[in-house]
C-alpha cells in the first residue's frame, strides 16, 4: 500500500509536537547533543533497532557526541509522509532515556 505525502501545513501542525525537529527541504531533520562519544554511539544503536522495527530507515549521523537524522519517504518520491513522523516521534522518546538535548 502506497504512503501518501503530507501537505506542508499537515508537517508543521505535526512538528509542533515535536520539539528540535525542523522540516530541511524535503527531509525532517533533528541532532541531538549527548554527554560523551559513548553515549552518542549507544544512541545510535538503539535508534537502528527503531529504525528495523519500522522498516523504515534515516541517514544517521555519528560525531564525538552528537547524533544526526534525516528522513523522508523514498517509496513517495523523497517526500515526508506519516511514516517520517512516526519514526520521529520513537526516536524523540528514546533520546529521553539516553539523556540527549
Amino acid at each position: 500500500m502506497p504512503v501518501e505525502p503530507l501537505s506542508h501545513k499537515e508537517i508543521e501542525e505535526r512538528l509542533a509536537e515535536l520539539p528540535g525537529w525542523s522540516l530541511d527541504g524535503d527531509r525532517l531533520t533533528r541532532a541531538y547533543r549527548l554527554d560523551s562519544h559513548f553515549a552518542a554511539a549507544a544512541m545510535v544503536v538503539h535508534v537502528a533497532q527503531v529504525q528495523e522495527e519500522l522498516n523504515h530507515h534515516s541517514d544517521l549521523t555519528l560525531g564525538y557526541n552528537t547524533v544526526t537524522l534525516a528522513v523522508s519517504t523514498h517509496s513517495a518520491g523523497g517526500a515526508v509522509t506519516e511514516k517520517d513522523l512516526e519514526l520521529a516521534r520513537r526516536v524523540e522518546d528514546l533520546a529521553g532515556s539516553h539523556g540527549a538535548h
